[in-house]
């Protein structure tokens, strides 16, 4: 289903085409493979600088280091590479399974901003509803689609920046500087495996080339397509097992899976490209388009006791009279244990049990089709005078639509389907900027003031697309007690179907100078106008002291925000979920806060975020070693979230219904966004660097070194209970580390790393598990001809976290989903590469 047209998409790509360039770009087209080595243009409108000049603490990750590892997605590939990054694989995490979101410094997907050559990145269609906790309803940018093979370096700004770019910098920025060379190029395929299963395998092939653009500039293009086949790692759950052993043999083993999800056709593009107008000004364009499947499991559908499809509030099965005036006298208190009765009911024409079409019961499998698309393109220069100017248009487009198989609207009976599309998700974004920068001669300063200052006009709009009538009819046997709309995942009937925006501008303007020789000082200001929720105005000043050539001091302060986005203020949600206290399914929704059910419960209209964060380091460097140790504290007020789950009142359902609520008639509990919560995010990061270069070759150590600590400060009692304190307190280890040791010799290169994640809570198990270590190693062969061959294993050591000891009573997940380095065991895989 596609909610905005390609001729909707390629309109609105025509109507931002505009004189842009990104003004913190990388040069254009440098010659053959040489990089900025540890030079960076985020966070800054002066200069590139090194990192170690900068005033907030900045990682810089070079393309190469992603070519040293084994998975594909770039989420991945950054969670190993960045210690205050995390990512959970989302085992049966509706949408949040398609598009999984990420934290950095203990925040939410959507406290980071992600740039692309340094332009904000369109943020996901996907909303999180089941995110560990953390991420419960956050929307963020989808950096799964970025092949790692078009990528330069990425820089990792850890300090609050929305005082320079606005909206969602809240934990950090993430800048993708994609490859700008104008020759040569790469191909390569990587085939890996998990050692439990042979069938679970992963394997993707990519490339990357570099093409003179006229004689005055290039062009850079990257593909990557592969496919990843889904994991298990579950245990047959208790129930099921008891049905096998009472004599259905129609009960799947396991009745349901556990693990990653499977992702088919996977295509990332991306291009880069620029030419020299004339001495002073450069044009630049760049975009991408990415599209893939993503199929993942649900909760098994137990055939005696599924309420609203199997049976009915009494613990009798549920049967329905298919006659449209009840005259079949179908029985009402079918006892399960009934094996005669229920062959009757089978055998009656008038009478109807879902027993017929799943005798084991079902699993629904969900998933959907995702498009990723963007396009930027501008023009950047100087004046004879020294100003810098840029001009910069761009859109992005994400759709997910959605699809679920294996699964029935029950209220349809016996005409129910088992297929359904439920509809689609689909976020459109369109950015408009002008930035200046100009180096004023000040006489007592030991270098130029740099003056900077930008406007910025930016829209975005979240649609929802109505699903196939069978994925959201409420049908004949509702009135039975029957669940309407497809059942895990309702669809999207034509009261939810809508599109919403907002637009909003921003004015900015920042000063950054040498006040001595060894003291640089920045300051920022920016105030923003969204058309929803009113101005806002943030600064930011920062500091870097050199206190002696080896030794350095710096520190940064801000103030942030985030204003929520049009898919949280409006959008509907039902997911099923397990209640470990019931061992039951429930329905749980989620509703946009401003309805008139949640205001009963103290919805209001949602407020954007505001933070405060302050950073304090220092810097040493000693020869070939260097270390950096960065303090931040980060409070956030009115902090959005879902709120606690609240059961319904016959009232409130019926008001759901009345709304147009898919699904609202089996609805069990709902929840919604709310500001109601307030927190302080604090800790430290120590990156330290060693280069050894001996007669046996060149070997670099690597430490990284995160300690994240987040505490609730305050919260609106009544809406946030203690499940959500805890899961945003605890769901996330505090401590995360690696080191990694690199070494080359000659033609060879061997690669070492350990990574280790502390204990974690969760909500789902209502367990804290221990933390735990992986080791990673591989090496590598460099042919005279460019061609490379490596092999290597992820968890070498074929370690996992703590098994969850109510699994088979539960819901059969063998470990906690949310691991923090994943749960599936080691990963052993081989690459190609051919560089010419």
């Amino acid at each position: 289903m596609k909610v905005f047209t390609p001729r909707k998409l390629a309109l609105a790509i025509s109507a931002q085409i505009a004189l842009t360039a990104g003004y913190s770009q990388v040069a254009l087209a440098q010659d053959g493979a040489e990089q900025l080595e540890e030079v960076v243009v985020t966070g800054t409108r002066r200069e590139a600088r090194s990192v170690f000049d900068s005033a907030a603490p900045i990682d810089v990750i070079g393309g190469d280091e992603f070519r040293n590892q084994g998975a594909s997605d770039m989420t991945t590939l950054l969670r190993n590479s960045v210690p205050s990054y995390n990512v959970n694989n989302q085992p049966i995490s509706d949408a949040a399974t398609v598009v999984r979101p990420a934290n950095m410094r203990g925040l939410a997907s959507d406290h980071t901003l992600v740039l692309v050559n340094s332009k904000r990145r369109h943020r996901a269609a996907v909303i999180s509803w089941l995110g560990n906790g953390v991420n419960d309803g956050a929307q963020g940018p989808d950096i799964s689609v970025i092949p790692s093979i078009a990528v330069k370096q990425v820089e990792v700004l850890r300090d609050g920046a929305a005082a320079q770019y606005g909206s969602d910098a809240i934990a950090g920025i993430v800048n993708f500087i994609l490859k700008d060379y104008d020759e040569g190029g790469s191909i390569e395929a990587k085939y890996g495996q998990y050692s439990e299963d042979g069938d679970e395998d992963l394997w993707s092939v990519a490339g990357n080339i570099g093409l003179p653009f006229t004689a005055n500039g290039f062009f850079n293009a990257s593909f990557e397509y592969g496919e990843a086949a889904p994991t298990n790692r579950s245990v047959q759950r208790d129930d099921a097992a008891a049905l096998i052993a009472g004599g259905n043999t129609d009960v799947a083993n396991p009745a349901q899976i556990w693990g990653n999800p499977d992702v088919a056709e996977d295509l990332k593009t991306f291009f880069n490209m620029g030419v020299d107008l004339n001495a002073n000004s450069t044009w630049y364009g760049f975009g991408n388009y990415a599209s893939k499947t993503v199929t993942g499991g649900f909760y098994f559908r137990n055939p005696d006791t599924r309420s609203a499809v199997f049976a009915n509030g009494d613990g009798n099965r549920l049967v329905g009279d298919e006659t449209g005036d009840m005259s079949g006298n179908c029985p009402t208190a079918l006892d399960p244990s009934d094996a005669a009765g229920l062959q009757a009911v089978i055998d009656d024409p008038n009478c109807f049990v879902f027993n017929e079409m799943f005798p084991g019961g079902f699993t629904p499998n969900f998933g959907a089709d995702t498009e990723d698309a963007s396009f930027v393109t501008g023009v950047r220069g100087t004046t004879d005078y020294g100003m810098a100017w840029d001009v910069s248009a761009g859109v992005g487009y994400n759709e997910a639509d959605y699809f679920i198989v294996n699964t029935v609207n029950a209220s349809l009976g016996s005409l129910s389907p088992t297929e359904f599309e439920p509809g689609s998700y689909a976020q459109l974004e369109k950015n408009f900027n002008v930035d200046v920068s100009y180096p004023i001669a000040v006489s007592f300063l030991a270098s130029d003031l740099n003056i900077a200052g930008g406007f910025e006009w930016r829209d975005e709009e979240f649609e929802i697309g109505i699903g196939d009538q069978a994925s959201w009819e409420v049908g004949p046997l509702a009135d039975q007690g029957f669940s309407a709309a497809s059942n895990g995942f309702p669809g999207f009937g034509p009261i939810a179907e809508g599109d919403w925006s907002r637009s909003n501008i921003a004015a900015y303007i920042d000063f950054e100078a040498d006040v001595t020789d060894n003291l640089l000082v920045a300051a920022a200001l920016r105030w923003e106008d969204f058309d929803d929720f009113g101005t806002t105005t943030n600064g930011k000043i920062a500091a870097h002291w050199q206190i002696i050539e080896s030794f350095a001091l710096r520190s940064t302060y801000s103030t942030g925000f985030r204003a929520p986005t049009p898919g949280q203020s409006n959008a509907y949600n039902v997911s099923t979920e397990f209640n470990l206290a019931t061992n039951e399914l429930e329905n749980n929704g989620t509703i946009p806060a401003s309805s008139a059910v949640a205001a009963l419960r103290g919805g209001t209209d949602l407020d954007p975020e505001e933070s405060t964060n302050f950073t304090a380091g220092a810097i040493w460097q000693a020869g070939d070693f260097s270390i950096t140790f960065d303090y931040f504290d980060i409070d956030l007020e009115d902090r959005l979230g879902v709120s606690q789950n609240f059961a319904l009142t016959d009232e409130e359902r019926q008001a759901l219904i009345d709304a147009g609520v898919a699904g609202a008639n089996s609805l069990q509990t709902f929840r919604f966004f709310t500001n109601g919560i307030e927190t302080n995010t604090k800790g430290f990061d120590i990156v330290a660097t060693y280069d050894l270069d001996s007669s046996f070759g060149m070997t670099t150590f690597n430490l990284a070194y995160n300690q994240t600590e987040t505490s609730v400060e305050d919260f609106t009692v009544g809406i946030i209970d203690e499940v959500r304190i805890q899961e945003l307190e605890e769901a996330l280890p505090e401590t995360r580390w690696n080191l990694m040791g690199h070494h080359t010799m000659d033609n060879w290169r061997f690669m070492a790393r350990y990574s280790y994640y502390d204990d974690w809570y969760d909500s789902e198990d209502t367990l804290t598990y221990d933390g735990y270590g992986m080791f990673d190693a591989e090496v590598g062969y460099t042919f005279d001809a460019g061609f490379s061959i490596v092999v290597g294993a992820d968890n070498i050591s074929d370690e996992t976290p703590d098994r969850n000891p109510n699994a088979a009573a539960g819901v059969g997940n063998q470990y906690s989903q949310w691991a923090p380095g994943g749960f599936n065991g080691r990963f052993v895989y081989t690459r190609l590469m051919y560089d010419f």
